[in-house]
C-alpha cells in the first residue's frame, strides 16, 4: 500500500462564500465540479498539480438529503463557521489494505460517483473528519488518468500542506501506517489547542498561503 497528496477540501455552507474564500486569498477562480448523488453534495475545483487540486464542497439545496451522514463533517457545520481549510485526502493504490487500527480513525471504503468519475472512499459511519481534519481521508480512483489532469490550468501548485495538531505523533503513526509520501509538515499545538492546516500554493502573481497567514 502506497499514498500521497490527493486533493485538499474546503467544506462551506454554500459554494459562493467558499469560493470567495479561496480567490480572496489566492487571487484565482475555481471551475465548475459537479454533484455527488449520495451525499447531497456538490462542488467546485482548483487544479494544483496533474494529480492534485483543491475542492470547495458543500451542501448541494437542490438534493434529497442522504439517508446517512454526509461526509466532511459537513452535518455538523454551522452557517456561520469561519471558512478555512477542513482536512485533505491521500490517493492510495490500494484502499482495501489498510489495517484495523487504520479504519477506526478514518472509516470503511465505500463507493462515490460523479459524473462519468467513480471512486472508493474512506468515510467515518458517522461522517466527522478523522482526527478533526489532521487525518487524511482516503481516495482510490478507478480510472487510470487522474481527473486533475483535465482541469482548466491556472498556474497554480502545492507546494506543501502544514498540519498543526496537538498530537503530531499519533497523526505521524497513522501516515506511517499507510505509507504515505507527500509534501505534508506535522507540527505540535498546545494539548487543548484546535488542530488547523495550512497550504503553501504557487499561483501566477507568487506564493499565497491559503488560509491567509498574516503576522
Amino acid at each position: 500500500m502506497k499514498t500521497t497528496l490527493d486533493h485538499l477540501a474546503i467544506v462551506a455552507p454554500d459554494l459562493d462564500t467558499g469560493c470567495a474564500f479561496v480567490t480572496n486569498a489566492l487571487g484565482v477562480e475555481l471551475q465548475p465540479g459537479g454533484v455527488h448523488p449520495r451525499m447531497g453534495t456538490h462542488n467546485r475545483l482548483l487544479r494544483l498539480g496533474p494529480e492534485t487540486y483543491l475542492e470547495v464542497i458543500a451542501v448541494d439545496p437542490s438534493a434529497n438529503r442522504p439517508d446517512r451522514p454526509r461526509w466532511f463533517g459537513m452535518d455538523q457545520l454551522a452557517a456561520d463557521t469561519p471558512q478555512c481549510l477542513a482536512t485533505w485526502v491521500a490517493r492510495t493504490d490500494d484502499i482495501h489494505a489498510m489495517d484495523e487500527a487504520c479504519r477506526a480513525i478514518i472509516g470503511e471504503p465505500e463507493p462515490m460517483t460523479r459524473g462519468t468519475l467513480s471512486w472508493q472512499i474512506t468515510i467515518p459511519a458517522d461522517g466527522h473528519l478523522p482526527l478533526n481534519g489532521s487525518a487524511p481521508t482516503l481516495i482510490q480512483w478507478e480510472q487510470a488518468q487522474h481527473p486533475a489532469s483535465a482541469m482548466l490550468d491556472q498556474g497554480c501548485s502545492l507546494v506543501a500542506l502544514d498540519v498543526f495538531d496537538p498530537d503530531p505523533e499519533k497523526v505521524q503513526a497513522l501516515l506511517s501506517a499507510i505509507n504515505f509520501s507527500g509534501p505534508v509538515r506535522l507540527h505540535g499545538l498546545g494539548a487543548h489547542s484546535k488542530p488547523y492546516l495550512v497550504a503553501h500554493i504557487q499561483t501566477p502573481t507568487g506564493l499565497k498561503t491559503l488560509p491567509i497567514v498574516h503576522g
